[in-house]
């Protein structure tokens, strides 16, 4: 199939709004935030089968702006930014060429459970490299994400190796694939967003921390509640595009935030005595590294960002602070307390803060 009858297709399956979804809190906000500020470092969301962690990352997309791309280019690149442009595009600036643009949605990749890493990374053409003189590159989902999103179900059953070439491309940007002597690297900046059931297994303490949030979420138990997300999802699947219409309001407002947060974020402080708070909460709580310290940091702001303000409040800190530490603590099997529970108590000492 071809990109183009492929992308006509992705458009015309309605997505359900992101507003129209009840409960999950921790996850919308968690996530929003990442989009925000993709260098916060993604989201791991934990939870039961059927809480909507794959609709709401589809109604994430859905919500967001269209971007500029240089056409017919398999790695999304950005006709302005040379550090999201793949080496072929800099050549064609470097010779003075016009770069044909469109704009078209953000992407979201899908990672299938059973991807191989060449799937994933992308191959080189051995045969034609050394036969031609060419790098003959087939991009792989690491290329497509690129700009975009990449989803990943289930990550917690993911091969480690797989785990970590995702973590490390979403930490530094920039994919490399190497074959018998030939090297060729690309743009890979995306938001890494995982999910998974933590009945099927967690992630190692190593990769979890490198997370840069994480949401746990559960079944909703209040039956009102319950009885809305079922009438809500059967009128959504007997009429999508009516019951589109009737949050576009909402999808517009929220939509309209989030794009008025990336551009003011820039300008967003955050006071040094908070600063020091929160490092020293990092440190009460034994958190190894500075992971902890730095992602506070960037979601508090992007949080305040989203609010409209340009100064990080201590009701801001409050709010994502379980988000940012509770999967870099280690576990205590002996502790009955719930883990962000922990970290609003040593929160509310530290800022002497009462919510």
């Amino acid at each position: 199939m071809s990109p183009s009858i492929e992308n006509s297709l992705e458009q015309a399956r309605p997505v359900f709004p992101f507003t129209a979804i009840v409960g999950q809190e921790e996850m919308k906000l968690a996530l929003i935030l990442n989009v925000i500020d993709p260098k916060i470092g993604g989201v791991m969301i934990m939870g039961d089968r059927g809480t909507g962690k794959s609709t709401t990352v589809r109604a994430l997309v859905d919500l967001l702006p269209e971007i500029e791309v240089v056409a017919d280019d398999p790695f999304n690149s950005d006709p302005k930014d040379p550090e999201l442009m793949s080496q072929e595009v800099r050549q064609r600036l470097q010779k003075q060429e016009a770069l044909p643009i469109v704009n078209k949605k953000i992407t979201m990749v899908d990672l299938p459970l059973g991807a191989t890493e060449d799937r994933v990374c992308g191959t080189i053409d051995i045969e034609k490299a050394l036969t031609e003189g060419v790098k003959a590159f087939e991009p792989g989902l690491l290329a497509k994400a690129n700009r975009g999103i990449l989803y990943v179900d289930e990550v917690n059953l993911l091969d480690d190796h797989l785990v970590d070439v995702l973590l490390d491309s979403a930490a530094s940007g920039w994919n490399t694939v190497e074959r018998e002597g030939i090297s060729i690297s690309h743009p890979a900046r995306f938001i890494l967003v995982g999910s998974g059931n933590p009945e099927e297994g967690e992630l190692r303490p190593q990769l979890l921390d490198r997370f840069g949030m994480h949401a746990q979420i559960g079944t909703v138990k209040e039956p009102n509640l319950r009885v809305q997300i079922v009438e809500q999802r059967a009128d959504f699947d007997a009429a999508p595009v009516e019951f589109r219409k009737s949050y576009q309001d909402s999808q517009d407002l929220l939509s309209t935030q989030i794009i008025a947060a990336r551009k003011l974020l820039p300008e967003v402080q955050i006071d040094y005595d908070f600063r020091v708070k929160i490092s020293q909460i990092c440190s009460e709580l034994d958190v190894d590294g500075l992971r902890g310290d730095l992602v506070t940091n960037r979601a508090s702001k992007a949080l305040a960002a989203f609010e409209g303000h340009t100064t990080v409040t201590p009701e801001d800190i409050y709010r994502i602070i379980p988000l940012c530490l509770r999967h870099r603590l280690r576990k205590d099997p002996l502790e009955s307390i719930d883990s962000g529970d922990k970290v609003r108590d040593i929160f509310k000492r530290v800022f002497g803060y009462s919510s």
